[in-house]
């Protein structure tokens, strides 16, 4: 999950030895909201954050149009068939997406289903024939090589693969570049790295790695490919941007959780409650054209597979719990279990973050030990998780067969309701039927309907125990994880459990009970209400539980939110993403952002036609990424004293990168003609953001020159009052989607500039801004109190 958080202490240098020691001792120490990360006790702190296996350089993503004369000179000339074209790639590109995640997702079902399926079948011929220690061992040991496979590529090859990939996604779209995440090697080492370990028995699903993989096509086509290998076709180069990318990503996500599910609509419920920040129309239908391929290609394979051509994949192979033959009768007395469901799903909901929280912070001082650590850590886990899988069943009794079953009792196969397991003819196991199968096959059992006496109160409660803790000790370690099945796993035992309490006291079926249970736990952990809601409804195929699962799904989250953040939440924090949640703190309302830019550093502004000495001087001694444009002397319009300071705009470090490198130098101070910019830059140039001042080469006869940066400029950047409070400026920074806001005076004087300050990411932090204003803080918990 996390590691070296060493890197860390060298790269920030407010804290003296003595704190960092301290916090290196004392790990816990921090609150829940702090992140694993030191952080400098000033408003500007280094943007640093874990993503994968390292502490990486976080950039901010540029969602803004830059309207500078190139921008605005391209826009003018492109034709009718130019703008279709634009048009119809998007189109396209969310086509594709679509189609290859759904024929991803069905590789990977198909091979966890055949892998899972005869390590299962040779597992039940070695019982059959009473040899218990060679099926132990059998069953012990490919698990352990499974989960060896996947933990040495996410380890060795692609750190950024391990995880959901959800977190990094949810900071992508809100804005933040996370480096490596949406790789071709991270792609391939998620789709193999799922198959080994849900394959191996893991209290892990594949629903989360499946958003990340359709992520990771979602971006990759939008770029052309691998960065080393990237197609130079022209059409590629309308998606050259951040803000195209981000759509793209965003069908991505959407296409993944339908291929997870099989639900388009909640995939794109999904992508508009959990993981996108920025939405609108046009955006809404791609993704809903993009889930609606993928239902499409994984109902033709589903028609295939179930001719028998796929193996050991049949109706079991992609989640679909369909309880569309049960009757829902419910009255109004139900409204008191379905309300004590919600209630305990929002308990244990935010019990599971809090300690699942702990967890990750004793992994990450595992992770810290180095590689062999990580793989010991996931190796360890694969045992133990084995060892509970095989032996637990036996302390189950063995319960008699009932002939009012409508499916075959007992079944030896790789799935089935009713495992004989070490039973004698005739009679089951049912803890065997929950755990010496696979997690989708399990989910299915216990949410199976019509069978009251199936599950004996005992083995539920094993059931139960058992996946509260590999729920918990398993996410985390380095394979590619979901949390979705696991949690699903928790609440639907003890939703059943209550089922078999209330007895006669209720007509609603224990299945149903089962499936309620497992939507309030997800809403308690998640926090999500419509999305889960629409899921739940596609995955169990029968409207008439809409009603319940609502009232569910709200009290719920209402009782979690009372507690703790969501995990999703909770992950971020922790990996130090400078996520911009949508609602500011309260005590946000009384700060200025004019008090923000006093606690910072001065700007640093350019003028219009500056010197190459100056530019090249301020581009290696600070890490900006954008810079005030001023011009002084400015004939002003009428009314106002001649010899004005104007604010031009804004330039971004990347464009002053290119024009060094492109040595688009004047012998004398000077304005530009708009011919002379078009000559030398394109707009497709000015979209690369890979350019460093390291490697630019200028001689001392160039430092003299001058550079015009008007054509480069953005001329509109958008700018706030010195007086706004920081809950406005944080609320339209993330809802338009901003890398800079600038801050202008609301009295110019003679004189003085025309910019204050310039406000990023980082700034509007409300951790960031709690160290630089510790009094703050003090009022932020009377509030609370």
């Amino acid at each position: 999950m996390v590691e070296d958080s060493s890197q860390m202490e060298k790269a920030t240098s407010a804290h003296t030895e003595a704190e960092a020691h301290e916090e290196e001792r004392d790990p816990e120490s921090n609150s829940l909201h702090q992140p694993l990360l030191k952080r400098s006790r000033t408003l500007s702190s280094n943007p640093l954050a874990l993503v994968g296996a390292k502490v990486s350089h976080i950039e901010s993503l540029d969602y803004e149009i830059n309207e500078n004369d190139l921008f605005k000179h391209d826009w003018r000339r492109r034709s009718k068939v130019q703008v279709l074209q634009y048009i119809f790639l998007k189109w396209t590109l969310a086509c594709l997406v679509g189609l290859l995640t759904g024929l991803i997702a069905t590789l990977i079902n198909l091979a966890i289903e055949n892998i899972a399926g005869y390590k299962l079948l040779a597992v039940v011929n070695l019982i059959e024939k009473d040899r218990y220690i060679a099926g132990f061992f059998y069953f012990t040991g490919i698990n352990f090589l499974l989960t060896l496979s996947a933990s040495v590529l996410c380890v060795c090859f692609a750190p950024t693969a391990a995880g959901p990939g959800i977190p990094e996604i949810k900071a992508y779209l809100n804005g933040v570049d996370t480096p490596n995440m949406f790789g071709a090697r991270t792609l391939i080492v998620k789709i193999i790295g799922s198959i080994g370990a849900v394959s191996a028995g893991l209290d892990l699903g594949k629903e989360g790695p499946l958003v990340h993989i359709g992520s990771c096509i979602a971006s990759l086509l939008g770029q052309g490919g691998p960065d080393n290998y990237r197609i130079k076709w022209g059409w590629i180069r309308y998606f050259n941007n951040d803000r195209d990318r981000r759509d793209l990503i965003t069908c991505g996500a959407s296409s993944g959780v339908c291929a997870a599910f099989r639900a388009p609509v909640g995939g794109v419920l999904f992508s508009l409650e959990e993981v996108a920040t920025w939405w609108r129309s046009a955006l809404l239908w791609r993704t809903f054209f993009s889930t609606a391929v993928v239902v499409v290609v994984l109902r033709a394979f589903i028609e295939i597979c179930n001719s028998g051509k796929c193996g050991l994949f049949g109706t079991g192979g992609l989640i679909m719990f369909d309880v569309s033959n049960v009757t829902v009768r419910y009255h109004v007395m139900d409204v008191i279990p379905v309300t004590i469901i919600g209630i305990i799903g929002g308990v244990l909901g935010s019990l599971y973050n809090h300690f699942l929280h702990k967890i990750l912070r004793l992994y990450n001082l595992i992770n810290q030990k180095g590689k062999i650590h990580k793989l010991l850590l996931s190796l360890s886990v694969s045992l133990f998780t084995s060892v509970c899988l095989y032996c637990l069943p036996f302390l189950a009794k063995c319960k008699a067969c009932d002939p009012s079953f409508t499916e075959t009792c007992p079944t030896n196969g790789r799935s089935g309701n009713f495992k004989q397991f070490n039973c004698p003819d005739g009679y089951y196991n049912d803890l065997a039927t929950l755990l010496l199968t696979t997690n989708d096959d399990a989910v299915r059992n216990i949410f199976s309907s019509n069978t009251p006496s199936e599950f004996h109160i005992t083995s539920l409660l094993i059931f139960f125990a058992l996946y509260c803790i590999l729920g918990l000790f398993t996410f985390g370690i380095a394979v590619p994880s979901g949390l979705f099945l696991p949690i699903i796993l928790m609440g639907s035992a003890y939703g059943r459990l209550l089922g078999i309490a209330m007895g006669s006291y209720t007509k609603i079926d224990q299945g149903l009970y089962a499936v309620l249970g497992a939507a309030s736990l997800m809403a308690g952990s998640m926090r999500m209400t419509v999305s889960l809601c629409v899921i739940f409804l596609e995955l169990t195929n029968n409207l008439l539980l809409l009603p319940m699962t609502m009232i569910v799904l709200l009290i719920a989250k209402t009782v979690g939110d009372s507690f703790n953040p969501s995990i999703y939440e909770i992950i971020l924090e922790l990996k130090g993403l400078p996520f911009l949640d949508a609602n500011p703190e309260p005590w946000m309302r009384n700060l200025t952002v004019g008090e923000l830019a006093d606690a910072k550093p001065p700007v640093i502004t350019l003028s219009g036609i500056e010197k190459v000495s100056r530019i090249v001087e301020v581009l290696k001694n600070t890490t900006h990424n954008g810079f005030p444009v001023i011009d002084d002397g400015v004939v002003p319009p009428t009314g106002l004293a001649i010899g004005a300071t104007e604010l031009h705009g804004l330039i971004l470090r990347a464009h002053l990168v290119q024009a060094l490198k492109k040595k688009w130098f004047l012998q004398e101070k000077r304005r530009t003609e708009e011919w002379e910019v078009r000559e030398k830059f394109t707009w497709v140039e000015l979209a690369e953001r890979e350019g460093k001042i390291e490697g630019v080469a200028v001689t001392s006869d160039e430092m003299e020159m001058y550079i015009d940066l008007h054509p480069l400029t953005n001329t509109t950047p958008y700018t706030v009052m010195e007086s706004m409070s920081v809950a406005k400026a944080l609320v339209l920074f993330r809802q338009v989607g901003l890398r800079h806001m600038l801050i202008v005076p609301k009295y110019e004087a003679a004189g003085a500039s025309p910019v204050v300050g310039i406000l990023t990411r980082q700034d509007l932090r409300a951790y960031n801004i709690l160290t630089a204003f510790p009094h703050l803080a003090k009022s932020r918990g009377a509030e609370k109190h």
